[in-house]
C-alpha cells in the first residue's frame, strides 16, 4: 500500500465524515423549535462539515494551487460564520422572534431596550 493510496482513504473517510456532519446540519435546522437553536446547527456542525470536506478534497487533489484555494475558503468560511449568525441572532432578538421559555440564560433583555419597534416595517 503506497502513500497515494493511504491519503486516497484518508481523503473518502473525510469526505464522508463531513457530507455526514453537513446531513446532519440540515436535519437539525428542520428539527429544532426556534431561531437560535437551528442557527447552533447550521453554524456549528456546517463549519465543521464543510472543513473536513475541504480536507478530504485537498488530500485528494494534491494541488498546490487547489490546496492554496481551498485554505482561503476555508478561513473566509472561518472568519464570516460566526458574524454573520451573531448578528442574525441579535436582529432577531431585537425583533422579538426569540422564544424566551427556551432561553436557559438571557443576559441580552437587561441589556436592550424593549421599546423598539418588532418585526420588519
Amino acid at each position: 500500500m503506497s502513500l497515494t493510496d493511504v491519503a486516497d482513504a484518508a481523503s473518502a473517510v473525510l469526505l464522508l465524515l463531513g457530507s455526514a456532519l453537513s446531513f446532519v446540519a440540515a436535519v437539525g435546522m428542520v428539527r429544532f423549535p426556534d431561531l437560535l437553536t437551528r442557527m447552533h446547527a447550521a453554524t456549528k456542525p456546517q463549519v465543521l462539515g464543510l472543513l473536513l470536506v475541504l480536507l478530504g478534497v485537498a488530500l485528494r487533489l494534491r494541488d498546490p494551487t487547489s490546496v492554496g484555494l481551498l485554505l482561503l475558503v476555508a478561513l473566509f468560511q472561518l472568519a464570516t460564520t460566526p458574524i454573520a449568525s451573531h448578528m442574525v441572532a441579535r436582529a432577531s432578538f431585537r425583533a422579538g422572534q426569540v422564544r424566551h421559555d427556551l432561553l436557559v440564560v438571557d443576559d441580552l433583555s437587561e441589556v436592550l431596550d424593549h421599546e423598539e419597534p418588532r418585526g420588519a416595517p
